[in-house]
Formats: C-alpha cells, sequence, structure tokens
C-alpha cells in the first residue's frame, strides 16, 4: 500500500522523491475539500429558494492594526517558523517522522522570530493601506456560503479532538497504557465520533449566524457522505488498521482484484502484522492472512449514497427528511460493515456488540424517527 505520498509516487512512476506528507492525511484534507464544495452548493441553493436568508455585520472599515491582531498574528508567525526551518533543516527526520517532528517540542528560534516579524510587518501594511483619516463603521452583508471557512475551520478541531476521545474509549486499555500517545497520536480515529463533535461545532455557527438547525442538517448531509467516501479511501490506501476480519473464501470471479476481496495491506501505517522480507524502512509490516478490505467497500458505499442524496436533494423540501434520510443511509452502511471488520466489542446481557453497531443502530433509529416527524409536520415546517 502507500503509507505516504512518496510511496504512492514511487509506485507510479518509479522514482523517489522524498515529501513528508502520509496519505491519509492528504485524502482527510481532500475530504474536507469536498465537503466544502457540497456545503457552498446547497448553501448557495437554498439561500436561492429562499429557505435561509443573509445576514448583516456591521464592521469596522479604516483602522489601523490592532495591538491584538498584532500580537495574535507575531505568535501565529512564531509558531509557523519555528516548525517550519526547523523541518527543513532537518528535513530527513521530517520525512521519515514528520508527526513526531510536529508534535514535539523542538524548532528553531530564529526562525520563529523571523517569521513573526513578517508576519507581524504584513497586517501592519495590509490594514495600513486601507486606513482612513476617520475610520467609520459600514454594515455588510454575510451570505450563508461566507460561513465555509469558519466551519471547516471548527469542525476540523472539534471533529478531530471528538474522533480522538471516541477512539480513546473504545479502545481504553491501550490508553490507559500510554495516554500521550494516545492523545497525540493522528492514528486510530472514530469516525463518529468526529461526525458528533464537528457536527456540533457546525450547527453552533449556524445557529449564531441565523440558519436553522434543521436546515443546516440538511445542507449537511450530501457533503457529510461525500467527505466520508473520501476520508475512507485514505483509510484503505494508507492501511491505518480499520479492515475487516480475516477472508480465507475463494474470489468469486477471477478478475477481481485482491483489494477488492481479501488483501494483505503490505506497508500498512498502522504498524501490523509481520515483516516483510526485504523491506528496509519504517512501514515494512503486512498481514499475515488476508483480511476483508472494508474501507474500500465503504468508499463504494458511501459515493452511492452520495449520488443518491444530491440526486433527491432539490425533491424533498420538507425540513429534516434529507438529514432523516442521511442518517438511515449511514448508519445501515456503518452496522452491516461491522459485521466483518476488526472491533473492539462490548457484552452487555450476553450480546456482543461495538461501539459503532451501537452507535449506527441508533443514528439508523433516529434517522427513521426525524423522516416521520418531518412528514408528519410538513405543513408546519413549510413555514420554517
Amino acid at each position: 500500500m502507500f503509507p505516504t505520498v512518496s510511496h504512492f509516487l514511487s509506485y507510479l512512476f518509479g522514482v523517489n522523491i522524498p515529501l513528508p506528507f502520509n496519505t491519509f492525511g492528504v485524502f482527510v484534507a481532500l475530504a474536507f475539500l469536498a465537503a466544502y464544495w457540497a456545503f457552498t452548493k446547497e448553501l448557495k441553493r437554498k439561500e436561492a429558494l429562499g429557505l435561509i436568508m443573509p445576514t448583516k455585520r456591521i464592521t469596522h472599515v479604516g483602522e489601523p492594526a490592532s495591538a491584538s491582531e498584532l500580537i495574535s498574528n507575531a505568535v501565529f508567525g512564531f509558531l509557523i517558523g519555528y516548525k517550519l526551518i526547523y523541518a527543513l533543516v532537518n528535513y530527513k527526520l521530517f520525512v521519515a517522522d514528520s508527526q513526531s517532528v510536529l508534535l514535539s517540542t523542538k524548532g528553531n528560534v530564529l526562525g520563529g522570530i523571523a517569521l513573526a516579524a513578517l508576519f507581524v510587518y504584513w497586517s501592519y501594511k495590509e490594514k495600513d493601506k486601507n486606513k482612513l483619516p476617520s475610520p467609520k463603521k459600514v454594515e455588510v452583508t454575510v451570505h450563508p456560503y461566507e460561513l465555509m471557512s469558519n466551519m471547516v475551520v471548527w469542525a476540523a478541531i472539534w471533529g478531530f479532538l471528538g474522533a480522538k476521545i471516541f477512539d480513546n474509549l473504545e479502545h481504553w486499555d491501550t490508553f490507559i497504557a500510554d495516554p500521550i500517545a494516545g492523545l497525540l497520536s493522528f492514528s486510530g480515529l472514530t469516525f463518529y465520533g468526529g461526525l458528533i463533535c464537528g457536527g456540533a461545532a457546525v450547527l453552533y455557527i449556524a445557529h449564531k449566524n441565523g440558519i436553522k438547525p434543521l436546515h443546516m442538517l440538511d445542507v449537511g448531509a450530501p457533503g457529510m457522505m461525500l467527505a466520508y467516501g473520501v476520508g475512507r479511501i485514505g483509510c484503505h490506501m494508507a492501511g491505518d488498521g480499520d479492515w475487516g476480519i480475516v477472508n480465507s473464501n475463494t474470489k468469486p470471479f477471477s478478475w477481481l482484484p485482491d483489494w477488492l476481496w481479501a488483501y494483505t495491506y503490505p506497508n500498512n501505517v498502522a504498524g501490523e502484522g509481520d515483516p516483510i522480507p526485504g523491506c528496509v524502512g519504517k512501514f515494512c509490516n503486512e498481514l499475515p492472512q488476508p483480511v476483508y478490505p472494508t474501507p474500500i467497500y465503504e468508499v463504494i458505499a458511501a459515493l452511492l449514497i452520495f449520488w443518491f442524496l444530491w440526486k433527491i436533494r432539490d425533491k424533498i423540501t420538507t425540513p429534516g427528511m434529507m438529514f432523516g434520510i442521511y442518517l438511515m443511509f449511514n448508519g445501515l452502511e456503518r452496522f452491516l460493515v461491522e459485521l466483518i471488520r476488526v472491533n473492539s466489542k462490548y457484552h452487555v446481557a450476553g450480546i456482543p456488540f461495538t461501539q459503532a453497531e451501537l452507535i449506527s443502530a441508533i443514528l439508523f433509529i433516529a434517522g427513521a424517527a426525524l423522516v416521520g416527524y418531518s412528514y408528519k409536520n410538513k405543513e408546519k415546517l413549510a413555514n420554517y
């Protein structure tokens, strides 16, 4: 597989270009871009239909850079320079283990000071270009789609925190054994934790800007499904441990590639399995027995669900209905894939289940309830 972008480029072109980018991280970024595109399209469509409205905001024009702006730019610039210059000076180490470099306290102080000064100067000059003799207040119109940049940032922050919290709860013994690694590692992320916490952050920002919850949920349904599918490509290509149980069954079709039926995930980033003979470097393990490549199954399912939701989005007019359908499909897809996926199991009253099975069942039930509520109250919700 391709734990880093360099591995992927080497596979495609036969050249070794040392780059400090892991494949999973790149696809997470692409997932956010996909969500940004889908959310923006839906916000524009709903605004054009008059379902959500722009807001008015008072802003100050012509003021010089404030002390707080200069200080915040200085701090941000210092952090960037502190890490960036250190990473460039120690490029081989950065390529070999970018996560450790970024999360360590090591850095280049001179680089931090230089970037801090540059950021402060840039902030000052940008404000100075538009400075007026008498600063004034003006009213500006903020369209819903213009909130997306802020939403994406907060969804990323809270989504990551939620994914880590849920993953550590699911693997509590491992977390207790090494809590620092459990909190700081970029591996081990639970989708539903990210969905719940990231979604809550988006709803909060939407509410502050006058977008009602049901409309925002409907806006997000197709985009979240698309982002999930794109992100799962990264899980499969990197081999992050999110695979299925052993699959010793014969392929139903001879033309079906192994990576679609039963795969050993060579060079996986999870470091699981046996050493690969002759392999040198950090990612040199593969599973002893082929397993179901469940991430790629979820990619296919998620993209099909996204296509369906995208097709019906302009035909569903009752608020909440679209999100209810999304929850049902999401819950059903994840519940089914859990049947062949490796995961920690809980036991209650003799019934074994995984965290994802429990949450997916709750999501399906909640989605069905929301669809029923929306249908029953469609006349009342017509002016929502």
